[in-house]
């Protein structure tokens, strides 16, 4: 089954967040099934801007075709992916995407202007490999699986431009960002007046890449079963709960998985000592090497807090200054990882100032250091107001760290709460807040912490964690049986 994935960012080539991860992990977990009888193999290629970064880090790279798209002059950049066989095609175009800044904001944070443009040529060069005037010759993709708002204009390029016979996926990750931009530049990027309407790409007078991918794609996708009921409730959906609801029967949920080569407490090169759910003693190593090098108390009995998350209202953790107080008289300590909102910002910091021995703060993204507060610390907490799926709650559980979190979206399919029962038979693997408010965080906490001082429970918690299978192998399955329902 030939499959074009059509992404932004990809890892380990460039990553600003969970979409990364997902479009490193996916491919190369779908490259790699063989054909039970029951599942077809497939051939998979990675299309994404050539970013400097991108670019700098494509073994084998080497320049296959020249074209046109949207009246800029792009260069095809055929390599493959650094830490897989999965072969991946570079949109090199120097003025579009080789500049200083990340992938969708300029240095000072602000969207670049010209987004429309740059991801609208994204878009068409996918419509374009899937058409008869694609420039590779002997590779045409019968899947064109787009993600995330920046490719939502392909599958509109597939049905309104190009008319090509593949067909197209729409992979909602988020569908809080909604790429939406001025009328304006719809001629510009080549979109017929006929589709700028309610029943097209037209979404309250501007035009929205989120909303094209969702209505002209032949098939839906988003990152967990939960979710997908979510975003077609108003309370969720963000405006597009209509339009999901109208087209419910094309819309499927599977749950994200991990890269269990890039997280693995068993062999994790980030970590000091290595560890199982069978040999654990190694977890108390890294907790102690983690509190030493944050200038933390060093005492494995302590109970240690861990965040790593975007600080933005969205994962809740708002609710987490109030109530730290509270926690920190009883003896917690907190290692947070993140950046975002100012005013967030600004009160970790004021918090690890004033209890330096109990709470430190980094201001940003720092990889060994997430794989180090994921394996290190006792309970991560993760009160997300809505999250699609979510990658850090099964990390804590691969690294039998019991994550913490509110009951939306991946973490309500992903997290058992230890309770009683849960406890007896063997299921409880984390714990979840009634509901996203700062009294129920503390109070679920402070549940936790009281779990914590048996060990015998704690542990138990701990290993059922570590046996769940979160890799990407059932994931990339249920896409393969999408690709072939899609066909």
């Amino acid at each position: 089954m030939r499959v074009l994935f059509v992404t932004s960012e990809a890892y380990p080539l460039i990553k600003t967040g969970g979409l990364a991860d997902v479009s490193g992990a996916l491919p190369k977990a779908l490259n790699a099934i063989s054909s039970d009888g029951r599942y077809e193999t497939c051939d998979i290629k990675i299309l994404i801007p050539g970013y400097r970064e991108v670019l700098s880090k494509l073994i084998g790279a080497k320049t296959i075709a020249s074209v046109t798209v949207l009246n800029q002059l792009c260069t095809l950049v055929q390599g493959t992916m650094p830490d897989s066989a999965v072969e991946v095609l570079a949109i090199q175009n120097a003025a579009l995407y080789e500049r200083d800044g990340g992938p969708y904001n300029n240095a000072n944070g602000e969207d670049w202007p010209d987004n429309a443009l740059r991801f609208g040529v994204l878009s068409r060069m996918a419509s374009i490999l899937a058409s008869a005037q694609s420039p590779i010759k002997q590779w045409h993709p019968q899947i064109v699986h787009c993600n995330d708002w920046q490719t939502g204009l392909a599958p509109a390029y597939m049905k309104l431009v190009d008319q090509v016979r593949a067909k197209s996926i729409f992979s909602i990750h988020n569908i809080a960002f909604q790429g939406c931009f001025h009328e304006g530049w719809r001629q510009e990027l080549g979109l017929p007046a006929i589709g700028f309407s309610v029943l097209g790409y037209e979404y309250y007078g501007q035009l929205s890449f989120l909303k094209a991918g969702a209505f002209y794609a032949d098939q839906i996708s988003t990152v967990s079963p939960t979710y997908a009921n979510e975003i077609q409730t108003a309370a969720f959906g963000f405006g597009m709960q209509g339009l999901l609801l109208e087209r419910n029967q094309a819309l499927t949920g599977i749950l994200n998985g991990i890269d269990i080569t890039e997280w693995n407490p068993q062999t994790d090169s980030h970590i000091p000592a290595n560890f199982s759910a069978e040999r654990l003693a190694g977890k108390k190593v890294v907790k102690l090497g983690l509190q030493a090098k944050l200038g933390l108390i060093e005492d494995e009995t302590t109970p240690l807090l861990g965040v790593v998350s975007r600080l933005t209202h969205q994962k809740g953790l708002d609710l987490l200054p109030g109530i730290m107080p509270d926690l920190l008289a009883q003896g917690c300590q907190f290692a947070i990882l993140g950046s975002g909102e100012p005013t967030l910002e600004a009160a970790f910091k004021a918090l690890a100032h004033a209890h330096p021995k109990q709470v430190s703060f980094y201001n940003g993204y720092n990889e060994p250091h997430s794989h180090n507060i994921m394996a290190g610390s006792d309970l991560f907490i993760m009160p997300s107001r809505f999250e699609p799926c979510g990658l850090n709650q099964l990390y804590g559980l691969t690294y039998g760290t019991p994550p913490l979190v509110s009951p939306t979206g991946g973490l309500a399919d992903s997290v058992t709460d230890s309770n009683e029962n849960t406890i007896k038979n063997d299921t409880a693997t984390g714990f979840v807040m009634p509901a996203v408010t700062a009294s129920d965080l503390l109070l679920t906490i402070n549940r936790a912490l009281l779990m914590f001082q048996d060990k015998s429970t704690w542990q138990k918690i701990q290993c059922n964690g570590m046996k769940q299978d979160v890799s990407w192998d059932l994931s990339a399955k249920a896409y393969l049986a999408l690709y072939a329902k899609t066909l």
